[in-house]
């Protein structure tokens, strides 16, 4: 069967990629050769595609083999883009998307979290960034295992990101002794965070993780407002002392015009590590309730595990410490459906990048 170049084209424009559930479109061919029954074509994505990227191979291949293709050579290309933010706020340089991770309660694994959804993020392709936004209590130092102070950047005005684990990373705590507490009021905190933010020089990210601090204070108002955030991830745990304060930042942000990706419930269950009782000690079903109250979606959840804290407080998290593991295979699919979320908001147009591609065939 000799098949015609826009023929092809068509069937790939009309092929649903099942992670989005829409069709690719006709921006997503990259290259296209028609040889008789012989294609070679490569796509793209707007997500990374280091396991994503197989389903849509899989799609393709059905739907050309089945239009009579014998030979069929399929590359899927994950290309993240620079989506919509709050109205009026002009995208940061160097960074196509900043995901701000929060909490209205401390206690509740955010920075865990945080930390190990950027690292799954890289793991899924994606060149990723985490800023360090509490002030007052800096742990992304420790959990990431970095030690040192930012250089000056060769422009002379702004700061190198420390590197953990392949991460660029900023925080206070590069910056302070370990023991100094920040005795500072209010707008010294959010005067703090800006220049974090600003004077350091993020280099070409897909996604800057920002870890905030508990609470819907100063800080959070800051980012809110003034920082052009594409979505935030919000971190409870099934307990309803920590959902009353789960529920008063969702609203927060949502008040402020920044989307909800997605709720993350830490501690959903206890499992025990000697003789495998499982038992809901913060409670149970609490994230799931609020999601459905709010018409969110509950991305993912995590038991209470010693390991977790473990690979944490040693520097070395679990996305990086047990890569194989059930643990990061759910921070995995945390990160694959925040990705997809961002993916699916619309485009700002106002910022450009080089083309930086990460190839699955």
């Amino acid at each position: 069967m000799t098949l015609s170049e826009k023929t092809v084209e068509a069937r790939i424009h009309a092929v649903v990629d099942p992670n989005t559930g829409k069709a690719l479109g006709s921006k997503s061919v990259r290259s296209l050769t028609v040889d008789g029954d012989r294609v070679q074509v490569m796509v793209e994505v707007g997500y990374p595609v280091q396991t994503l990227g197989e389903g849509v191979r899989q799609a393709l291949e059905q739907d050309l083999k089945a239009a009579g293709v014998t030979a069929l050579s399929v590359s899927v290309l994950g290309k993240v883009k620079a989506h919509k933010v709050q109205s009026g706020l002009t995208p940061l340089k160097g960074i196509r998307n900043v995901i701000a991770v929060a909490s209205g309660k401390g206690g509740v694994g955010k920075s865990t979290t945080a930390v190990n959804l950027a690292l799954a993020l890289q793991a899924e392709g994606a060149r990723v960034g985490i800023l360090d936004a509490d002030i007052y209590g800096p742990s992304q130092p420790t959990m990431l295992g970095i030690q040192g102070n930012p250089e000056t950047h060769e422009d002379g005005q702004s700061m190198k990101p420390l590197m953990g684990h392949g991460l660029q990373v900023m925080s206070v705590g590069f910056l302070i002794d370990p023991d100094q507490p920040m005795v500072w009021r209010g707008p010294m905190v959010t005067q703090a965070l800006e220049q974090l933010l600003r004077d350091t020089h993020w280099d070409d990210l897909d996604y800057l993780i920002v870890d905030m601090p508990p609470g819907t204070g100063d800080v959070q108002l800051t980012l809110a407002q003034k920082v052009p955030v594409t979505g935030a991830v919000i971190v409870t745990t099934p307990q309803d002392i920590a959902l009353l304060d789960a529920r008063k930042g969702f609203k927060m942000f949502e008040k402020v015009g920044v989307p909800i990706l997605g709720v993350v419930e830490n501690m959903s269950t206890h499992v025990c590590s000697h003789c495998g009782h499982e038992e809901p000690i913060f409670g149970k079903g609490g994230a799931a309730r609020m999601c459905a109250d709010f018409g969110t979606e509950l991305i993912g959840a995590l038991p209470l595990d010693i390991r977790i804290r473990q690979e944490t407080d040693g520097g070395c998290p679990t996305v990086v410490a047990s890569p194989d593991s059930s643990l990061s295979q759910t921070y995995r699919t945390i990160a694959q459906r925040v990705a997809l979320k961002v993916a699916q908001r619309g485009e700002n147009p106002s910022i450009k990048f080089p083309k930086i591609v990460v190839q699955n065939s």
